[in-house]
C-alpha cells in the first residue's frame, strides 16, 4: 500500500479539516509541510501535481486530491465511519449547507491571499483587515449560530462534517478577537470537539513544526 501524504500548512483551516477528518477516520498519514508564507506552495512542482497551488493536498491511491471538502469527500467514500454526511437526502442537504456556510461563505474572503491583497495591492492597513476579517465571521456565525442545535453537536451524538469545519474556523476567531458572546451554542459545541482526541491532535498548535 502506497504512502498517504498530506500537503499541508499548520496554521491552513481547510488543512486543519482534512487532519480531523484522517484522525476521526483513524487513518494513518504523512504530513509533508508546505509553508504558505514560505511559497512552498507556489513552487513549480507542486504547482504541476495541485494547479491552484493551494493546500491541503492529499496524495491517496495514486491520486493528488485537492479542496478539503473534496477530500473529505473521498475519505467518507473510502472509509465509511463515522460518517461525515448522511445519506439521507434531507440530513445530508442540512449539514452541507452549514459545513459549505463556513467553507464556502467565510473561509475564502477570509484567507491569506485575500488579506495580503487587502494589505498589499488595496493599501489597507493591519487594523482594517482584522476588521474584515472579524466582519465576516460575525457575519457568517449569526446565521450558523441560528442553525446550531440547542445540545449536542452538529453531527447529534457524532461530528460531522459542519463539526469538522466549525473547529478550525472557532480557531480562526479566537486569533482575530472575534467577539463570540452573541453565538453560545457554537461556543458549546466548539469546546466538546476540542476535547476529543481526534480534534486535539490535529489543532495548529499539535502540528506546528519545531
Amino acid at each position: 500500500m502506497n504512502e498517504i501524504l498530506l500537503f499541508d500548512y499548520w496554521r491552513s483551516s481547510a488543512s486543519y479539516r482534512v487532519r480531523i477528518a484522517l484522525n476521526l477516520k483513524g487513518v494513518a498519514y504523512t504530513a509533508v509541510p508546505t509553508s504558505l508564507l514560505d511559497g512552498d506552495h507556489r513552487q513549480a512542482a507542486y504547482v504541476a501535481r495541485n494547479p491552484q497551488g493551494f493546500v491541503p493536498m492529499l496524495s491517496i491511491d495514486g491520486h493528488d486530491l485537492t479542496q478539503s471538502l473534496a477530500i473529505i469527500d473521498y475519505l467518507d467514500a473510502k472509509y465509511p465511519e463515522p460518517k461525515m454526511v448522511s445519506p439521507e437526502p434531507a440530513i445530508r442537504a442540512k449539514t452541507l449547507a452549514q459545513a459549505l456556510l463556513i467553507a464556502a461563505d467565510i473561509h475564502p474572503i477570509n484567507n491569506l491571499r485575500v488579506l495580503r491583497y487587502l494589505q498589499g495591492t488595496m493599501g489597507q492597513d493591519q487594523a482594517a483587515v482584522d476588521d474584515w476579517y472579524r466582519h465576516w465571521i460575525i457575519e457568517g456565525f449569526t446565521a450558523l449560530e441560528a442553525m446550531a442545535p440547542a445540545d449536542g453537536l452538529f453531527g447529534s451524538d457524532l461530528p460531522n462534517l459542519a463539526d469538522v469545519c466549525l473547529v478550525p474556523q472557532m480557531a480562526n476567531a479566537r486569533r482575530f478577537d472575534a467577539p463570540m458572546e452573541a453565538f453560545p451554542k457554537l461556543v458549546r459545541i466548539d469546546a466538546v470537539l476540542r476535547g476529543i482526541e481526534a480534534f486535539a491532535k490535529a489543532a495548529p498548535d499539535a502540528v506546528k513544526p519545531e
